[in-house]
């Protein structure tokens, strides 16, 4: 339904967009993640036709949005990050000309009424955009991407402003689209990215560095394998804590334990990582079994999302490319949402010292390897 055939885009002597390929087939609803200044926007904006490439195609439902964008915009149903609202009109004026600026074949009044329905906004109809709150508004941006019923659907950060049931509701929705329409989701919250896309591709200093699954990725990229186990020793005592983790440690299979701070009176947990190959599971049972130790949690930790958009962006695994002149990103992940700015020497130091604190208040947590 969407192809890509190598991408690029030039501002000036910024590289912005590297020569980039990708397919999304009909019914797949694709994340689309990377850093600010990834060049993930700009990828957006030239498969809406919203600026052209420098150079490369792309194709909507194998029409060149560049040699017939009249055509290949028709299929696309599209949500920018700041809607394309005219607050001064009401919900229904808005979307009657928005009807009929995008020549709409479908009945005008069962299709609006289905749309509202969908988007949830049937009872604000009558009410003027510009008193809406920030979630109704991005209601509305998607009632009138939904317009005409587009096979293509181009979301970008679509849940900005809306409250948990409303994202919930939205998510809901996404998937419901996905049925129908090819869907392409960009956004920065990684557990709505997980939560609804079939597939996901990293975009990293204007290149894909990854495409597949969550899980695909993570297998690229690391050939980890971690678990966490909370054991409770006879004494619980710190003498416990540092005979279980010299036990674990000669296991076969496994290559590296970590005991971490108590999370219980005089019960610790582990972090055990394993060589991939080997399910040292059963051995850690027989272990605890002979020692007299009580398992009391063992749980598998595979990479999340979080883990893999750091290691990517973060050049720990996967380095995409080799561009000197892009800005050097300073990328965290806070409350599930990733936070990326522009380094600096300032930043620097500023970053050295917090990690340095978080180490030494870490030796006093009572984690040792």
């Amino acid at each position: 339904m969407i192809e890509v055939k190598n991408l690029t885009k030039k501002y000036g002597d910024k590289l912005a967009v590297n020569d980039i390929s990708f397919k999304v087939e009909k019914g797949e609803i694709l994340g689309f993640l990377g850093p600010n200044g990834a060049g993930k926007s700009t990828t957006m904006n030239m498969l809406t036709g919203y600026i052209s490439s420098t150079s490369g195609q792309v194709l909507i439902d194998g029409v060149d949005i560049l040699e017939d964008p009249k055509k290949a915009k028709s299929n696309i149903g599209y949500l920018p990050e700041i809607p394309p609202l005219y607050i001064d009109m009401t919900v229904d004026a808005y979307l009657n000309f928005m009807f009929d600026l995008k020549k709409c074949k479908q009945p005008r009044k069962k299709h609006l009424e289905d749309i509202c329905e969908l988007c949830k906004i049937s009872h604000v109809r009558k009410r003027l955009i510009k008193n809406l709150s920030k979630g109704y508004r991005q209601r509305v941006g998607l009632a009138q991407a939904l317009l005409n019923k587009p096979p293509v659907i181009i979301l970008d950060e679509p849940t900005v402003g809306l409250d948990p049931n409303q994202i919930i509701e939205i998510r809901t929705l996404i998937k419901q689209l996905g049925k129908r329409h090819t869907v392409i989701l960009s956004s920065h919250i990684l557990p709505e990215i997980q939560a609804v896309c079939d597939r996901i591709i990293i975009i990293n200093k204007g290149q894909v560095a990854a495409d597949g699954t969550a899980d695909e990725i993570a297998k690229n990229i690391s050939n980890e394998h971690k678990m966490t186990l909370r054991i409770e020793g006879p004494t619980h005592t710190k003498d416990d804590k540092t005979k279980i983790a010299d036990a674990l440690r000669s296991i076969d299979g496994i290559t590296y334990v970590r005991a971490d701070m108590e999370r219980e009176k005089g019960i610790y947990d582990y972090d055990v990582e394993t060589d991939g190959k080997t399910d040292v599971r059963r051995a850690i049972n027989k272990l605890c079994a002979e020692k007299g130790w009580n398992i009391l949690m063992l749980q598998l930790s595979d990479m999340t999302l979080e883990d893999i958009f750091l290691k990517i962006t973060m050049s720990e695994g996967i380095t995409a490319s080799d561009s000197s002149n892009a800005p050097k990103l300073e990328v965290k992940v806070k409350d599930g949402e990733l936070i990326a700015s522009e380094k600096t020497d300032d930043n620097k130091e500023k970053a050295d010292a917090e990690t340095a604190e978080e180490t030494d208040g870490s030796e006093n947590n009572g984690g040792e390897e």
